[in-house]
């Protein structure tokens, strides 16, 4: 663990030590992707949770009252 420390304190000098741009660059780099993998797997995992309580659709919505159709309406 002790190692792991060092490696990220080190990692973390070098950054901080970059000029604005590159730091920006480099961060971005590492953040957007990181973020948007995120993204997806949180997609993946509420379709799944969804599906399995049975609100994976959404209600239809009836144009003119703004409320919620009910089966017998939509036919």
């Amino acid at each position: 663990m002790e190692q792991i420390a060092r490696w990220w304190d080190g990692a973390e000098l070098w950054i901080a030590g970059l000029p604005f741009v590159p730091q920006v660059v480099l961060v971005l780099a590492v953040a957007l992707p990181a973020c948007a993998a995120i993204a997806w797997v949180l997609d993946r995992v509420l379709v799944i949770i969804l599906a399995l309580l049975r609100r994976d659709k959404a209600p239809a919505v009836a144009a003119s009252t703004g409320r919620a159709a009910t089966d017998s309406e939509e036919n």
